[in-house]
This record gives C-alpha cells, sequence and structure tokens, in this order.
C-alpha cells in the first residue's frame, strides 16, 4: 500500500469510526435510564449493518476523494447530503420496519433522528475543518518565519483569494502577501484571509512609500487575470510599475486550489490582445489522455508550445519530429516535458524525405499528428520559391500519406490567415496544402476508422519567431526607429498558448465529426478552423501602443518609420474564402467552414506538374499551376507599395 492509499484508508476508517459514535452519542444526549439501556442493548444488532450502509454512502458522494487540507464548502456539502441521506434512512427504518415489528413505541423518534444528523455531520466536517485550520495557521506561521518576498497582490476578491490559498498551502512559495490593491472601489476596507485591501490601483504609489517609510520595501507586485482586464487600465499599472522599479509578474493559471498556478513576468505583449479565448480544458483532457501524439517541427514556436499542452493534458506518448538539431535538443531539455508523466522522444527527420517520413510514422503509429514544420517567412519564400514548394506543399503530401498509411486518426494541418485570396508563394503553397488534405480527407469519407485530415489558420501569433511584436521591442530597446511596412497594414493577433488550443481543439472536434460521419452516413463536415481573434489591429498603432507601454513617446523619443510594404504582403488579411461555407460546431471561440475542394485526380495532376517545375527552376510553371488551382492568385498585386514618409505618416495620424 502507497501513501496515498495508505491516506485514504485512513479517512474511510475516521468516517466509520464516526459513525459508529454518532448513533450512541445522540442516545445518550437524547435520552436516560431505562429507555437508554434499552437503546443500547439493541446497538450490536443494528450499528454494524448501519456502518456498512453509511460506508456505501459515502462512497457515492465522493467523502474520500477530496484532501482535508483543501477541504472546502463542496466537501462540506457531500457531508451534508451523506448525512441527510442517513438520517432519511433512518426515518424510514424506525417507522416502516423497526417500531411496527419489534417496538411499542419508535426505537429513534424524529427528535433522536434530528439529533442524531447534527452530531453525524459534526463528527464529519469538524476534523476535516480542524485539519485545513492547522494546516493553514501552520503555513502563516511558515510565511512568517522564512524570508520571503514582500509583494502586493493586484485584481478582484475572487482571484485573490485563490492566490493566497495556494501561498498558504506552498504551491506558490517564497512570497509574503503584504496588501491587495483592487480595482474596484468596493473592495476597499476589507480585508481577504488576513490580508486588507489597501488601495485601488491608481493608489499604488502612495502605498509602495507607505511600506517604504515603515522600513518594509515591497519586492513584487503580482497581478491576478482580474487585473489585466480592460476596465482595470492595465496600460496604467505597467507604467507605474516600471517607473517604481517593482518587476510586475501575471498569475498564468488558476486551477482547483492553484495546484497547477504559475507565475510569468508581465510582458507589453501580454496587454496588446483582446481577454484570451478560454478553451474547455476538461474537452482537450478528454481528447488527449492516453493518446500517442506526433508533432512535426516540434522544435518550432508554434510546435513546441502544441508539445507542451500535449503534454499537460495527458498524452501517454509525444514524438517530436523536427530537421534542426539544436531546435529539437531545446525542446527535448524542456523542464515541461521532462517532468511530465509523458514518454516523451525525438528524432531528426525533414518533412521532404518522404521515405524518413513513413519510417517514423509506421515505427511510432501515432493517434493524432500535428503537422507544423513549415516555412512561413513572405520575403524569404519569395526568393526562395522552390524551397517553399518543397516544404509546405510536398512537405505536407509526404507527412498527410505517411499519417494516413499508419492508420492515424486525426492529422492538423497548420496554416495561415494568407492562405485566403493569396498574393505570395507562402500563401499560395499553404491553401495548395489546405486543399491536398481536404481532397485526402474526402476520399476517406465516412469510412470505418477513417482519418480526418483539418487545417487550422493561424493569424500573427504574439512571441513567434518572426512576429511583429518581438520585433518592435528589440526596436525599442535600441531606441528606434521602428519600422512599419505601411501606415494603414492590418493584422489578425492570437497568442502561442491560443494557437496551441485552437489545434488540439480542432482534432477534438474532428475526431467527433469522423464518429457522426459514421453513424448517420452525413458528408457534412468542418474542414478548416479559425480562431475568433476579434478586429483585427492596425500596425501602426500597435507600434504607438508599444513606444508608450515603454514609457516613450511615439515621434518624439522614438520615431516610426514606414518602409515600404514588400514583395508577397498585402494590407488586410482574410479568415475565410468568400465561397467557403461556414459551420457551426458549437465551441465558443472557434470558427469553421466546409471543405471547397475535393478532386483527389487533379490535385495529383498538380502536383506532378508542380515537381516538374521545381526541378526545372522554372517559376512561371509553378505560378501557373497555382493559378489555375486557386483563381485567386491571378489577382496578385505584383508590385509592392511606395514608401510614404515618417514625417507625412505621424501627421496623418495626429
Amino acid at each position: 500500500m502507497n501513501r496515498q492509499e495508505f491516506k485514504k484508508a485512513l479517512i474511510i476508517v475516521h468516517d466509520l469510526v464516526m459513525t459508529g459514535v454518532a448513533v450512541p452519542a445522540t442516545f445518550i444526549v437524547r435520552f436516560e435510564g431505562p429507555l437508554l439501556q434499552e437503546r443500547l442493548v439493541h446497538l450490536p444488532i443494528f450499528l454494524p449493518p448501519f456502518i456498512v450502509f453509511a460506508g456505501v454512502v459515502y462512497w457515492i458522494f465522493h467523502l474520500y476523494r477530496s484532501k482535508w487540507r483543501f477541504a472546502s464548502l463542496p466537501d462540506l456539502f457531500n457531508i451534508f447530503r451523506a448525512s441527510t441521506v442517513l438520517a432519511l434512512a433512518l426515518l424510514i427504518t424506525d417507522y416502516i420496519v423497526l417500531s411496527p415489528q419489534f417496538f411499542g413505541s419508535f426505537f429513534f423518534g424524529k427528535i433522536t433522528i434530528a439529533l442524531y444528523w447534527l452530531i453525524q455531520m459534526f463528527l464529519l466536517g469538524g476534523p476535516r475543518l480542524a485539519f485545513r485550520y492547522f494546516k493553514y495557521a501552520r503555513s502563516r506561521h511558515t510565511l512568517g518565519r522564512d524570508s520571503n518576498t514582500p509583494i502586493l497582490l493586484l485584481g478582484r476578491g475572487t482571484d485573490i483569494e485563490v492566490i493566497l490559498r495556494a501561498i498558504e498551502t506552498g504551491t506558490v512559495k517564497k512570497m509574503r502577501p503584504q496588501g491587495i490593491l483592487s480595482y474596484r472601489v468596493d473592495d476597499l476596507g476589507q480585508s481577504i484571509r488576513g490580508v486588507p485591501v489597501l488601495g485601488t490601483f491608481t493608489d499604488l504609489d502612495q502605498v509602495v512609500q507607505d511600506f517604504h517609510e515603515r522600513g518594509e520595501s515591497i519586492r513584487r507586485l503580482v497581478a491576478t487575470p482580474s487585473a489585466l482586464v480592460p476596465e482595470a487600465n492595465p496600460d496604467m499599472l505597467l507604467a507605474r510599475a516600471r517607473r517604481l522599479g517593482l518587476p510586475l509578474v501575471r498569475v498564468t493559471s488558476l486551477g482547483e486550489g492553484m495546484r497547477d498556478a504559475e507565475l510569468a513576468p508581465l510582458e507589453i505583449e501580454d496587454l496588446l490582445l483582446r481577454p484570451t479565448v478560454q478553451i474547455d480544458r476538461q474537452r482537450l483532457e478528454n481528447f488527449i489522455r492516453g493518446k500517442r501524439v506526433l508533432v512535426t517541427g516540434g522544435g518550432g514556436s508554434i510546435g513546441s508550445e502544441i508539445c507542451t499542452r500535449v503534454v499537460a493534458f495527458g498524452a501517454s506518448d509525444l514524438m517530436i519530429l523536427e530537421s534542426s538539431e539544436p531546435s529539437l535538443h531545446h525542446i527535448l531539455e524542456n523542464p515541461t516535458l521532462l517532468s511530465s508523466d509523458t514518454n516523451v522522444d525525438g528524432v531528426i527527420a525533414d518533412v521532404r524525405d518522404r521515405t524518413r517520413v513513413q519510417e517514423v510514422m509506421n515505427d511510432f503509429r501515432p493517434d493524432v499528428v500535428f503537422h507544423a514544420a513549415a516555412l512561413k517567412h513572405v520575403p524569404y519564400l519569395e526568393r526562395n520559391w522552390a524551397e517553399g514548394i518543397k516544404t509546405n506543399v510536398f512537405g505536407s503530401v509526404n507527412v498527410a500519406d505517411a499519417a494516413v498509411e499508419a492508420g492515424v486518426s486525426e492529422i492538423v494541418m497548420i496554416s495561415t490567415d494568407k492562405a485566403i485570396d493569396p498574393v505570395s508563394m507562402l500563401g499560395a503553397t499553404k491553401r495548395f496544402a489546405e486543399m491536398y488534405g481536404q481532397a485526402l480527407d474526402a476520399e476517406f469519407m465516412g469510412g470505418n476508422g477513417a482519418t480526418r485530415i483539418i487545417a487550422v489558420r493561424f493569424g500573427n501569433v504574439l512571441g513567434s519567431v518572426g512576429s511583429v511584436v518581438p520585433k518592435f521591442k528589440t526596436q525599442i530597446a535600441r531606441g528606434g526607429p521602428i519600422t512599419v511596412t505601411h501606415p494603414d497594414m492590418v493584422r489578425y493577433f492570437m497568442t502561442t498558448r491560443e494557437a496551441a488550443d485552437l489545434v488540439l481543439t480542432s482534432a477534438s472536434h474532428a475526431g467527433e465529426d469522423r464518429i457522426r460521419m459514421q453513424s448517420s452516413n452525413s458528408d457534412e463536415r468542418a474542414s478548416v478552423y479559425v480562431l475568433k481573434m476579434g478586429q483585427p489591429v492596425r500596425i501602426y498603432e500597435l507600434a504607438e501602443r508599444m513606444i508608450r507601454l515603454a514609457g516613450y513617446e511615439p515621434g518624439e523619443d522614438i520615431e516610426i518609420s514606414v518602409t515600404g510594404t514588400r514583395p508577397g504582403e498585402r494590407l488586410h488579411e482574410i479568415l475565410f474564402a468568400r465561397e467557403e461555407p461556414r459551420t457551426e460546431i458549437g465551441i465558443d471561440g472557434v470558427m469553421a467552414a466546409k471543405p471547397i475542394f475535393a478532386d483527389r485526380a487533379k490535385v495529383d495532376q498538380w502536383l506532378k506538374t508542380l515537381a516538374k517545375a521545381v526541378v526545372a527552376g522554372d517559376r512561371a510553371a509553378a505560378e501557373r499551376v497555382f493559378e489555375e488551382a486557386i483563381p485567386e492568385f491571378k489577382r496578385r498585386q505584383q508590385t509592392p507599395q511606395p514608401a510614404v514618409p515618417a514625417q507625412q505618416v505621424r501627421l496623418a495620424s495626429r
């Protein structure tokens, strides 16, 4: 018996003993003299089966699942329900079975049963609350004794209470809460778990100064998710923290009891987006848990985030396919992967190598494949068009074919919003890869155990390699100028966490679609998934805001230089083609569309022509294939738009 099983056995023994004590204790309180003696005589007959029955009731109401140190209102409610069921059972037994058959009067009686109900709840709930208070008192003593960092907590009361519990239980270490700041005036003058609310966010400077005068300097600010909502004015909060020279960290996870708490430095990009799209964590756990997952391009910014999410949701095995040895080494050394229960391994392989990809797939036999390997930078692919075709088109073909051959259930191909009405080789190659996946998906549609092949389209992923935000941060750190290609250029944005969760959510829905199609013989299915990213962001305004968040003034401290659009760039990105039929999938934050192309023979013919064009180095022939396959590609702008002088743009924006 391991330690966990031993603790659970102790809880079971405790509850059964307390049940055995509750009944005679009730009789002692309620009766005396002959009435008491008469009932105590019959206890050896009545009590054993009642204790067994009580054990079953406690099991049904999950009294053995929760830890005593986290005892809370839901646990007390379960005790209330279990005690009520036991009291009702006594009432039925007393009034229907025992009294009419064996006694001239009631053995218990209504008052006795009500008294038993109170005593039983006290004996079950009291020790749990006492144990929790003991742990709480000990943690408070430890906090006061150890050398911990004095901090201020920022946010709404509900979030603050959760993180305070995490600090008390030791999940979040090395912190000593000295006070709370809330953006809600209603919270002033109150305290949460003994920590006072000292003011609003606008009082930050004064509160920090007051602690300094008392000889207790605040050394860190901790922002809960509620502190970063728009109405809390997080821009002002970040600016004040930087002016005071205080590190500001954010809580990235508020799990149950903060048992999976994560703290990370608050970066400028955390304030650039709409509120993060929340995903159904339970849905993804149900889909991923116990499965074998393969990720191509797993060392990249998107692929590595997918790997960490797959591990977090309980995959049994993870295989990372990566062509870069340094990238593979870096992701395999990720602490999240090393500390997980998932069996993680990696292979060096290029998706262009069809034989090698087939060999890896057949050896590993994954259940799910996430295809993130790609070349994605527009200017490079415009100059190196053949390399883009080799990786983005034929690499995707190799992965899809090998996965189907290996019996994979779901394949998710990572695409881009640039694939719709493409004007670049990146967009054209990604759209063609989508079309091949849709053609392959249609070929196996409705078959028993058929593979689902879907695509997800990303906007600009904050923090990914080549993203505009890291570029702007570097330029600001150098003192400027910030370079923007066009003053009217807009883009959709999403975080790497949102991107990875979108991939997993789409795969889970595709799996449901496959089961539904088999049972109903329906051809209605989603083929392309997109995150609801809100309104697109004007890049010029993004640059201005990032400069202000860094504590500077645009045009005065740091210039914004407009350099002109590059080959393959366009001003506005599109999420769905005009002719793509939308479909409602019933998942918040995610949009989807049905396939519009599924002619496998025609796609295979185009692939042969593309292969010849690559071998011959004939770009015109390759572009003719894309123009025939993607009619919108014919309407692309061939010449970049001229740059606009920075001074002119600044005056126009004002």
